[in-house]
């Protein structure tokens, strides 16, 4: 390997010599944790609510939070519930912390999932619209970034466009950001974006 390579910039060096640069990284990760634990909670008492008619079998997963470090190169946490994650249908709605990006959530569906809610999906349109979501246009289903070719706002869509989207496609993915710098406000924000889904699937 040539010394080029394995050479330290003068910023490089400057971290490597930082103990508190991995201090701080690791409390703030802490952090992220317990607010997706909150979350969590918050979400469980939702979807349990009497009133709602959403099917049973959603409810007996329990929630899964996920940590890893190299989400194109950078640390995340997921929160999923509901998840139902098989071979050939998917249910869930994932919460997700995107080191130096944003928080995200996101209703993933597939399979005899998407046949049974796009229509109400569609039926939606103006709510989801009016909330910021974004809907994706890619058709790999597993990408996670709100770049151009892979979401799109609803905003810029009218309903006919949605429609298609929604009937062409083999899943459905709506999603909404929340920026990094909205912390305080984070997770108000992402609860309610959790309720406006579930209550347009249970409608």
């Amino acid at each position: 390997m040539s010394k080029a390579k394995i050479g330290l910039s003068q910023k490089e060096t400057e971290l490597l010599m930082d103990a508190t640069f991995i201090l701080t990284k690791n409390a703030i990760l802490e952090k992220v944790k317990y607010l997706l634990l909150e979350l969590q909670e918050k979400q469980q008492n939702f979807l349990h609510h009497p009133q709602l008619f959403i099917a049973d079998d959603y409810k007996k997963k329990s929630p899964k939070i996920s940590k890893g470090e190299n989400h194109k190169g950078l640390p995340y946490l997921m929160l999923d519930y509901p998840r139902i994650f098989n071979n050939s249908t998917i249910f869930a709605i994932r919460t997700m912390f995107w080191w130096g990006n944003f928080f995200s959530l996101t209703l993933h569906l597939s399979g005899d999932y998407k046949k049974r809610f796009e229509a109400k999906i569609t039926a939606g349109f103006s709510t989801l619209k009016k909330n910021n979501f974004s809907c994706c246009v890619n058709d790999d289903q597993w990408q996670h970034d709100f770049e151009t070719g892979n979401y799109i706002l609803l905003t810029q869509l009218d309903k006919a466009a949605f429609e298609k989207i929604i009937r062409e496609k083999s899943f459905i993915k709506l999603a909404t950001k929340t920026p990094l710098h909205l912390w305080d406000d984070a997770p108000d924000i992402l609860f309610n974006d959790f309720k406006k889904i579930i209550e347009i699937l249970d409608a």
